[in-house]
């Protein structure tokens, strides 16, 4: 039988192959998400968002360190407030969490100590935002047009770095992913699959003196602009667990 050969400038060297196969089991362990049905967890996860509703969510109420102060009466008189403003402000649209530029920021009704987050976000034109994580500012997100360092980064560290080591930002407008490690008083954040923030020291925003909270819940950020958010998936994790590419 007649072997046909690909043309010259059709042809991929073996190593290129063997390369792009090697790589392939990282990439699609991060990427999972984006070929199952949206609000979907893959295995070991949780979704903090059903896609439908508001459900397992709260409105903020002041910082970690007024609530301390607040009696219990104080504080679910502040929280039904806090709760009245987020149905005003937050709404699922076509399974997509939309916040419309005025308010507070969304917490997780659950505090959370040490884990890994995933979650998907959509910004416009000059947007700013970012996650809190435990109850503290923030996995920054911006509009890499005026920040060219990109999104990512732990913006309120003062001694510690608090910029993302690339710009790893798709065009405003296009949906981004986030892949958030958390343990202990260290962050490693992956921003479209690049480690951008590796395994940096979290500080604590709201008492300077002291180390980042134990737990604490998770906030998408308000920041005065329209912001979309969907894929919001949680997985704890024990002191002990080793990162994965």
């Amino acid at each position: 039988m007649r072997r046909r050969w690909l043309p010259e400038r059709l042809r991929v060297p073996c190593y290129v192959v063997i390369g792009l196969i090697a790589a392939m089991p990282a990439w699609a362990a991060f990427s999972r998400s984006a070929f199952a049905a949206d609000n979907t967890p893959p295995e070991g996860f949780t979704a903090l968002f059903n896609g439908k509703d508001l459900t397992g969510w709260k409105g903020l109420v002041g910082n970690p360190v007024t609530r301390a102060k607040m009696t219990a009466e104080e504080l679910a008189k502040a929280q039904e407030e806090a709760d009245r403003r987020m149905r005003e402000h937050w709404r699922v649209e076509d399974g997509v969490l939309i916040f419309d530029g005025k308010g507070d920021n969304l917490c997780t009704q659950k505090d959370y100590g040490d884990f890994e987050l995933w979650v998907d976000w959509k910004i416009l034109p000059q947007g700013d935002s970012g996650i809190y994580l435990r109850g503290s500012p923030q996995v920054q997100i911006w509009d890499p047009a005026n920040h060219p360092e990109g999104s990512g980064g732990l913006y309120n560290n003062q001694k510690h770095p608090s910029k993302p080591s690339r710009c790893a930002d798709r065009p405003v407008g296009e949906w981004n992913t986030f892949r958030i490690r958390m343990v202990g008083e260290r962050v490693s954040v992956w921003l479209n699959g690049e480690l951008v923030v590796d395994n940096v020291v979290m500080e604590n925003y709201w008492e300077r003196d002291k180390p980042i909270y134990p737990t604490g819940s998770i906030e998408l950020q308000n920041h005065g602009n329209t912001l979309y958010f969907k894929n919001i998936y949680v997985k704890e994790l024990s002191p002990d667990d080793k990162p994965t590419p």
